[in-house]
């Protein structure tokens, strides 16, 4: 092409052309437009330049793909990707991402994990571990990576501390808070646990009979044993349920007293 590109200039002359030869029945909306002001550059994007393209680039890459931007890479995802990877339980901590001014990560210093207008989470494990790696002389990725959770743990510990102290001075003054997640989730324990004692015992009895049935040569099968026998049956259920909770009971007094 040269130095310079007439193309823009040419747009209206050639549809001037076209609708002088008649290739073109019904004039453009924007012809009087274009006729009148010139457009400075062409009005198709065009490829984009070299050095926003990776190295490498294969030059037979397909048309539709062409002008897709390029993936964008930070050092951080690296970092958040390692850390959220060994903590999958902090992405389910609420987080606030609104900004007041825009202008937040002008306030923090990172020089210390823990930053007064902004609450604790895995980006500041994060950015502390950048600025320990550019700040820090002769430290390496990963010694950066475990100081900084060892100041995190901490602060974690702290804040954990501080919410047991706030509920038992609340409960002294005659607060009440429900069941804790670990209360709720011995109860659903025992119940299942109830169940399954409920359906072994059964299976026990059912067992018992079964012996039975093979060293007096009966044929009967089980259910057609407990279908004629419903007394005998519940009375072996119920023998067999005082047994398991004496064994259990005897195994768990041998625990206690055992040195």
């Amino acid at each position: 092409m040269g130095r310079y590109d007439f193309r823009p200039l040419r747009v209206h002359q050639t549809a001037t052309q076209l609708l002088n030869t008649e290739r073109i029945s019904k004039t453009p909306p924007w012809y009087n437009v274009v006729g009148s002001i010139t457009p400075a550059q062409i009005l198709v994007r065009t490829q984009p330049l070299p050095h926003q393209h990776r190295k490498g680039r294969s030059r037979t890459k397909k048309a539709s793909k062409l002008f897709q931007p390029q993936t964008i890479h930070y050092e951080e995802d690296a970092l958040r990707k390692e850390f959220f990877k060994d903590h999958p339980w902090e992405l389910a901590r609420p987080r606030l991402v609104i900004e007041n001014d825009g202008k937040d990560s002008q306030k923090t210093d990172w020089s210390r994990i823990e930053q007064p207008e902004k609450a604790l989470s895995g980006e500041s494990v994060v950015q502390r571990q950048l600025w320990l790696r550019y700040n820090v002389p002769d430290i390496t990725s990963a010694q950066a990576y475990d100081q900084a959770r060892k100041e995190f743990y901490g602060l974690r510990l702290q804040e954990d501390v501080e919410r047991r102290v706030a509920k038992e001075e609340a409960m002294s003054t005659g607060a009440y808070f429900g069941r804790s997640a670990l209360d709720i989730g011995m109860e659903l324990e025992d119940e299942e646990y109830e169940e399954w004692k409920e359906w072994a015992t059964k299976e026990v009895a059912l067992a018992e009979q079964r012996n039975a049935a093979m060293y007096t040569g009966g044929v009967e099968s089980e259910e057609m044993a407990v279908e004629s026998n419903p007394a005998e049956y519940e009375a072996a259920v119920e023998e067999v349920s005082d047994q398991t909770s004496a064994q259990g009971q005897s195994a768990l007094g041998g625990a206690m007293i055992r040195p």
